[in-house]
């Protein structure tokens, strides 16, 4: 059986669950009821999902913007983030950093973008890789006059090639 959801701000068993899709990005927020109560969940009008995934994100040590803050090249507000959530422009990730990061590193693994590789693309890249040194080490060996290294490494090399394009003759 699966663990059952952990309450985002106060980790008791999660009773309520909500999604909200803001510009095609999905946004889910697990509560229990007691949160929820205390968060407005059940007050329509009063809520903002925003809010609360902004407000679950803060740690202690986290401070939001100065009063007045804007983003320095659209003028966008701490009030508009919460309100509308996206950020756009790329300066508000600067502006608004001491809201963004404490949001992103409780929703991701870190702050820093690594983006994704396919598998193939991978293992293509590591054969390539290896591919490279090899030719590397059989120049080396060549010069040196080490010709029963050449050859293991020619060998190998063959074989790299051979994982490259398995059905190459």
């Amino acid at each position: 059986m699966a663990n059952p959801l952990k309450c985002d701000l106060c980790s008791k068993p999660a009773t309520v669950h909500l999604t909200q899709i803001v510009n095609n990005k999905v946004h889910k927020v697990d509560l229990c009821e007691a949160c929820a109560q205390a968060k407005g969940v059940t007050d329509p009008g009063g809520f903002s999902l925003a809010d609360l995934l902004l407000k679950a994100s803060l740690t202690p040590d986290a401070t939001p913007p100065a009063p007045g803050t804007r983003c320095p090249r659209c003028g966008y507000t701490p009030v508009e983030f919460k309100k509308h959530g996206p950020l756009g422009c790329p300066a508000r990730y600067d502006a608004f950093a001491t809201l963004v990061e404490p949001m992103l590193a409780n929703m991701h693994s870190g702050v820093t973008h690594t983006g994704k590789v396919p598998a193939r693309s991978l293992q293509r890249k590591s054969l390539y890789d290896r591919l490279t040194k090899l030719e590397l080490d059989l120049t080396e060996a060549i010069k040196s006059e080490r010709y029963e290294d050449a050859a293991r490494t020619r060998d190998e090399i063959n074989q790299v090639k051979q994982a490259f394009h398995p059905d190459a003759p």
